[in-house]
C-alpha cells in the first residue's frame, strides 16, 4: 500500500471528466491495490473521501468513509467503495455546510447542496446499489462525485465572501472536510 500525491486546486487534471470503470477492471490486482492506496491516502490526509481523480486517476471512483472511534466534528460516514455513481437530488430543499477539500487544503467555502438524493452505484465487487441518502452522508457524497466531473466546491461556493483560510472562517459547526 501507498499513500498517493493528491491533486490541489490548480491542476488542470482536476477539471477533466473521468471514465468509467469497467467490470473487468475491478477483477484486477491492480484495481485492488488502487482501492488500498486510496483508503491509507485518504485516512493518511484525515479525509471524509476522495475521489480518483484527486490522485490523477481519471475513473468513476470514490472511497468514503471516517473512524467513528476517532473524535471528529462530523457524523459517521461508513467505509465504503463508490463506482460509477448516478446522483439524482429527491428535494429542492438545500442545505448549507461549510466544506473543505483534501485539494484545496487550508480553505473552507459554504456550499449548498439538496439534503436527499437517490445514489445508484456499484461496489468493489460490481455488485449494483440504488439507495436513497440523506443528511451529511448525502453531502459527502455529492462533493467527492462531483470530482468525477471536474467540478470542486468552490465552483458551487455561495458567495465568495463565504470562502477562506480555514482558521478563519466562522463555520457555526456546519463543516465538512
Amino acid at each position: 500500500m501507498a499513500v498517493r500525491k493528491i491533486l490541489k486546486l490548480g491542476n488542470p487534471v482536476l477539471r477533466l471528466a473521468s471514465e468509467d470503470v469497467s467490470e473487468d477492471e475491478i477483477l484486477t490486482r491492480d484495481f485492488k491495490k488502487l482501492l488500498r492506496d486510496m483508503f491509507e491516502t485518504m485516512e493518511h490526509a484525515e479525509g471524509v473521501g476522495l475521489a480518483a481523480p484527486q490522485i490523477g486517476i481519471l475513473k468513476k471512483l470514490v472511497v468514503v468513509g471516517n473512524d467513528p472511534k476517532h473524535p471528529d466534528h462530523s457524523p459517521e460516514v461508513p467505509k465504503q467503495v463508490i463506482v460509477n455513481p448516478k446522483i439524482t437530488p429527491l428535494t429542492s430543499d438545500l442545505e448549507g455546510h461549510w466544506e473543505g477539500c483534501l485539494s484545496v487544503p487550508g480553505m473552507k467555502g459554504y456550499v449548498e447542496r439538496p439534503v436527499k438524493i437517490r445514489m445508484e452505484y456499484r461496489d468493489e465487487s460490481f455488485k449494483l446499489h440504488d439507495e436513497v441518502i440523506e443528511g451529511y452522508r448525502a453531502i459527502v457524497m455529492q462533493h467527492e462525485c462531483d470530482h468525477l466531473f471536474g467540478v470542486l466546491y468552490v465552483d458551487r461556493l455561495k458567495s465568495t465572501q463565504l470562502f477562506g483560510f480555514t482558521e478563519d472562517v466562522n463555520t457555526g459547526g456546519k463543516e465538512l472536510d
